[in-house]
């Protein structure tokens, strides 16, 4: 599986989100300006980057599929 091109891009994606949230969670998590500033980007980059996971999800599932 690890040789299959889309399966790497889903974790890539997968990976993508993770990052953001954490980054997003430790923002939160310390406060501050940094928090003041950037928190709710940070947040609507995550809920895009996890639309697109997902959507990614879904096309792998279904390309194995059929």
């Amino acid at each position: 599986m690890l040789s299959d091109p889309l399966f790497i891009v889903v974790a890539v994606a997968m990976l993508a989100v993770l990052v953001i949230l954490m980054v997003g969670v430790l923002g939160f998590a310390r406060g501050g300006e940094f928090n003041r500033k950037h928190a709710n980007r940070i947040m609507r980059w995550r809920v895009g980057a996890q639309a697109v996971a997902i959507a990614l999800i879904v096309f792998f599932v279904w390309y194995r599929a059929g």
